[in-house]
């Protein structure tokens, strides 16, 4: 297939994009007239693009959703088109999302998990995953540090959407169906995420050792059932692991033809986007970065960047075109692929130092992006209103279409 014919992919619509003056919404509880600006309205976009200097396609809409969040890592949307966010250190699960009332949007804490949770460096509360069943089961699954170890662990959030009074956060404790993941003070992994197959999937992090243990959890990509059983179909069926030779994997998406990405930070020099395929070794720490690897017993990444443009955390798929969001970079990379899968021209940037580190991406129900900064991690240089969590409106390629 040609270019011609392609349909616009977001990568050829944000490329030059401007970034135009954002609409102010609520932190904890409902905005004051003056700061609701234009809030968001669900399931229709919030903001429409703005024409900028450059006029026509090339245009985006950044509205803030919400302000004053603590280092949020994870997050996941609801079938109500509402979003939880975890927050890593406090331990908090937060609900971002629509309301009745005439201000369209509030933050939410709906639960405390500090009894069970011991933040430290890169861990604390970190992936969150919802249940497919969530109408039915009201169940999600979070992923957690305690003193010993990274944990998955899956908790009801049935009776929690009433406001707590302050001081009064439910505080619940997941139950764990996956322990013994490897705790390291900066490569924790941490990602969750349902995959087209019903199965859930985490990224762990590891050093060299645990990364080439088969019988180790670190350095890896995991497969498993809602029980945190190997799932069905894994190289090993007495495993859960999917692939390894990981150093630590951050985000995790999947295209349209069912074909799996990962992001990963190599040591100092160089990051990774990967092509996930099961049983396969990724070289951590043999090799890492720019390919060829000199062994083919290792799978050479499908992209690679300098950290310090780098550094990507969350991952997202628009049509055709995967969405980075990254930390140390400070930018949101755009890397187009064709229906094969491989890189269609070369990845563009966004947002590049507007807001700071950038953690996560993910693709909302409408279309629109949801991006969260992390600037309150203890690397960033926070801002008076940060964190915060930004949706993105691209007219043109699909985004923000109800």
């Amino acid at each position: 297939m040609t270019r011609a014919r392609r349909r616009p992919t977001a990568r050829a619509l944000l490329a030059g994009a401007v970034v135009f003056p954002l609409l102010t919404a609520c932190a904890f509880g409902p905005p004051t007239e003056e700061e609701a600006g234009s809030p968001p309205r669900f399931p229709t976009p919030s903001a429409s693009a703005t024409t900028g200097a450059g006029g026509g396609d090339d245009d985006q809409a950044a509205t803030v959703l919400a302000r004053g969040l603590d280092a949020p890592w994870g997050m996941a949307f609801l079938p109500d088109g509402g979003a939880l966010v975890t927050e890593r250190d406090s331990a908090r699960i937060l609900k971002v999302g629509p309301e009745s009332d005439r201000t369209g949007l509030r933050v939410r804490a709906l639960a405390d998990l500090s009894d069970a949770v011991e933040p430290g460096g890169e861990g604390g509360l970190l992936g969150i995953a919802v249940s497919p069943e969530f109408a039915d089961d009201d169940t999600v699954f979070v992923y957690y540090t305690t003193p010993s170890d990274n944990r998955i662990g899956r908790l009801t959030l049935a009776g929690t959407e009433a406001t707590p009074t302050p001081g009064d956060l439910p505080k619940l404790a997941p139950e764990p169906i996956v322990t013994g993941i490897p705790r390291d003070g900066f490569h924790s992994g941490g990602r969750l995420a349902f995959g087209p197959d019903g199965f859930l999937y985490a990224g762990t992090g590891g050093d060299g050792e645990a990364a080439r243990d088969p019988k180790n959890l670190g350095g890896a990509i995991l497969r498993i059932t809602r029980d945190g059983a190997p799932a069905e179909g894994n190289p090993d069926p007495a495993s859960p692991v999917w692939s390894r030779g990981h150093r630590n994997v951050q985000g995790l998406a999947w295209d349209a033809g069912k074909r799996m990405y990962a992001t990963e930070y190599g040591q100092d020099g160089t990051d990774e986007l990967n092509v996930i395929e099961p049983g396969k070794d990724y070289g951590w720490p043999a090799v890492q970065g720019t390919p060829p690897s000199p062994d083919p017993k290792y799978r050479d990444p499908l992209v690679t960047w300098p950290a310090d443009e780098a550094s990507c955390s969350g991952l997202a798929v628009v049509e055709t075109t995967l969405v980075t969001a990254c930390l140390r970079g400070q930018r949101l990379w755009l890397v187009e692929t064709t229906e094969q899968g491989t890189v269609f021209g070369r990845p563009s940037e966004v947002l590049t130092g507007q807001f700071g580190r950038l953690r996560t991406v993910v693709a909302a129900p409408d279309g629109s992006l949801w991006v969260s900064t992390s600037n309150t991690d203890g690397r960033g240089k926070p801002a008076a209103d940060d964190d915060r969590i930004l949706r993105l409106v691209f007219p043109g390629g699909g985004a923000g279409k109800s």
